[in-house]
């Protein structure tokens, strides 16, 4: 997508402003005089509509959009705010995934190219992003769990019966790395006795400790 071309001079209160409509409903159309509804009623406040857009908060007509609404959830607000930014500055993370204050200078350096903007506004524009960035969660992911399991089956008898299963565990020591195995031990369907005890003697000598 670029980088935008709306920011602000009043981006040291964008964390408190977009906390406020956070909290707040929803309105059928984001204008100026939710702006002022919300206590922002300067010519400097007036940018915060166009950035909105520009992140995919706001429609073309105003109306809010879907990631608007998800921004509402507290516990996911941080995390739609990182998809938001590395969507409309897409450029900035093609340079530096995860930008820190140590940036600002390659960070303005990018925006005063891109736009062939002042230092002025090109520093409004770094200090823009980095007001958003301040709210934002860029490394959000879930770490699934890994499971080690084995698993040691016998193959039906020639009955046709289902074989029993009888689940067994056994946790292996610190000194064996902490794996947890899960074993499963298809039983064969038959009457002769041995066979199960001859199974059972197995385990007790090959797993349990």
């Amino acid at each position: 997508m670029g980088l935008p071309t709306s920011y602000s001079q009043a981006y040291g209160v964008l964390g408190e402003f977009f906390g406020k409509i956070r909290d707040a409903q929803a309105p059928d159309k984001f204008g100026h005089q939710n702006l002022k509804d919300l206590g922002y009623k300067s010519n400097n406040h007036r940018p915060f509509i166009p950035l909105m857009k520009s992140l995919g908060f706001l429609s073309s007509d105003g109306s809010p959009t879907q990631r608007y609404h998800e921004y509402r959830n507290h516990s996911k607000s941080k995390e739609i705010m990182g998809e938001a930014l590395k969507e409309a500055y897409s450029d900035i993370f093609l340079i530096k995934s995860n930008p820190t204050e140590k940036d600002k200078d390659l960070v303005q350096g990018k925006f005063k190219s891109y736009h062939n903007a002042s230092d002025n506004v090109a520093k409004l524009h770094t200090n823009t992003f980095y007001a958003l960035l301040d709210i934002a969660d860029l490394n959000h992911s879930t770490k699934p769990k890994v499971v080690v399991q084995e698993k040691q089956e016998e193959k039906q008898s020639s009955t046709g019966n289902k074989p029993q299963e009888i689940p067994t565990q056994k946790i292996l020591s610190a000194s064996k790395v902490g794996l947890h195995y899960n074993i499963q031990i298809h039983l064969p369907a038959t009457k002769d006795v041995e066979v199960y005890n001859a199974i059972f003697k197995s385990l007790k000598d090959h797993l349990i400790d």
